[in-house]
This record gives structure tokens, C-alpha cells and sequence, in this order.
């Protein structure tokens, strides 16, 4: 299951896990005009032989979360009477929805407020616990299912407009921590890690006005001599999900070729 399937890392990893033999639940918020790449993304996951069923909804929203669940309850009852035993084994949250701008700024306007705030953190990061709660009340997970977040060198750093989104950051890679501990002691064998990806080139990238100087900066500093990719970190998720991995949970993992260590 991708949230945020249609773009960036999301997009990568359906693709990638969907090559690895896994059928693909995507979550995606997009206008009509997106919907021939949402479609395309859908045909390439088929033509590798895997199911794929998009929802276009806000993942944010607790009656659209429940309908999704509901519509995926069902597949999965039809593929139990054809006697499959299904269960989602991949959670990747990778929902980048926030407000870019200061905290302060004279124009009481181009400052953050009380709802961009809380929609931030509410979408980017909160939004991985609810999710993660239905899933598991509604018994869609098994032994050794993964949920892996999507967080960013942003969560240590600061940058002019990113206040609310680093927020979420901190935020998401907590709730990693306190999802990782409690899946443990319940004995289902589920784990939770946050992925730290390297400054990487994806639309959510593109709507920080700081991109330019982000990106200068990582291919500068990064001893692999280039930018981090969302294929980079979708292979990474592959490889992190395969057998033997169930020891590996409550981390925040870096997949940035070493550029957070160059300086």
C-alpha cells in the first residue's frame, strides 16, 4: 500500500515493488489533469503481471480512509474465496502536502498560521498513525508486514520556509519510534522505519522556493558525485522488505549515498 503513489517516491516504489512480484493498493489526491499519469503508472504495475487498484482520495480524511479500507476489504475477501491469503506486507507513507512558508514575516498574511500548521503536520505526519491504527484494528496486516515513512535531512536542519514541514518530520519520525515499540510488544511482527532519503527531485521538492540552492548544495556535497533518486530509495524499500529483515525496526535510515556525513 503507497501513500502517495502517484509521484516522486511513491510512484518509484510502487514500481519498483510491483517488479519484486507485489500487487499495489495506491493512495493518491490528484486534479483530472494528472489522471493519464495516475493511469499510466497503473498499466506499467499490470504489465509487470500485478494487480493494481489506485484510490484517488485525501489521505488525510478519516471517512475516505475508512471507505478505502472498506473497497480493499473486500479484494481481499474475494481473493480469500479463491484461496489466496492475502495481507498488505508494505505501508510506505509518502505524503508531501504542507505549507512552505516563515514563521515570521511582517505581512501577518506570508506567515504560517494556525491552520497551515496543523494541516501540515495533520497530513505529513499524523496521518501515518490513523492509518496505521485501521490497518491493524481492521486485520490487514500479517507477520512481518513494514511500514516504512518517507522523512528528510529537514527534520535537523533549517531552511527559511520549511518550518512546518521539518515539524512534521520530527513529528512522523516519532510516531516511527512509539509505532516501532508498540508492533513489537503486541508480537506481530510488524516493524516501522523511517526512510531519510538524500535531497532528491520530485514535485515536492519543486514547490520549495529554496529548491535551487537544496539542489546545488546536495550534488555539491554528496562523495557519490550526484544526486540521491527516487529509484535509489524505492530499491532500497525493496531490499529492506525481503526475508530477514524483521530485526530492523524504530530507525531512521539514510538513503543518500553518505551525503548527510559530507557535510
Amino acid at each position: 500500500m503507497i501513500l502517495g503513489s502517484s509521484s516522486g517516491f511513491g510512484e518509484a516504489t510502487a514500481l519498483a515493488l510491483a517488479g519484486d512480484g507485489y500487487h499495489i493498493a495506491g493512495v493518491h489526491l490528484d486534479r483530472r489533469a494528472n489522471q493519464p499519469h495516475v493511469d499510466e503508472i497503473r498499466s506499467q504495475i499490470e504489465a509487470l503481471g500485478r494487480q493494481a487498484v489506485f484510490f484517488n482520495i485525501n489521505a488525510a480524511d478519516d471517512l475516505q480512509r475508512a471507505e478505502t479500507l472498506e473497497a480493499l476489504r473486500l479484494r481481499f475477501d474475494e481473493a480469500r474465496n479463491g484461496g489466496s491469503e492475502p495481507y498488505v506486507r508494505v505501508v510506505l507513507h509518502s505524503l508531501a502536502f504542507g505549507t512552505l512558508k516563515p514563521f515570521l514575516a511582517s505581512d501577518e498574511g506570508e506567515a504560517i498560521n494556525r491552520r497551515n500548521l496543523e494541516m501540515t503536520l495533520d497530513v505529513m505526519a499524523h496521518s501515518l498513525v490513523y492509518w496505521a491504527q485501521d490497518l491493524w484494528r481492521g486485520g490487514f496486516l500479517g507477520e512481518g508486514s513494514k511500514f516504512y515513512a518517507l522523512t528528510s535531512e529537514g527534520s535537523t536542519r533549517v531552511i527559511a520556509t520549511y518550518g512546518a514541514v521539518s515539524a512534521a518530520k520530527c513529528a512522523l519520525e516519532s510516531h516511527c519510534r512509539q509505532l516501532a515499540m508498540e508492533f513489537a510488544r503486541s508480537g506481530t511482527g510488524v516493524t516501522v522505519n523511517a526512510i531519510r532519503a538524500g535531497v532528491t527531485v520530485t514535485p515536492a521538492l519543486m514547490q520549495i522556493p529554496e529548491r535551487n540552492e537544496l539542489i546545488e548544495h546536495a550534488t555539491k556535497r554528496n562523495p557519490m558525485g550526484r544526486m540521491t533518486t527516487t529509484e535509489d530509495v524505492a530499491q532500497a524499500i525493496v531490499r529492506l522488505s525481503g526475508e530477514g529483515t524483521g530485526w530492523i525496526t524504530g530507525n531512521v535510515i539514510g538513503v543518500d549515498g553518505g551525503e548527510i556525513i559530507a557535510g
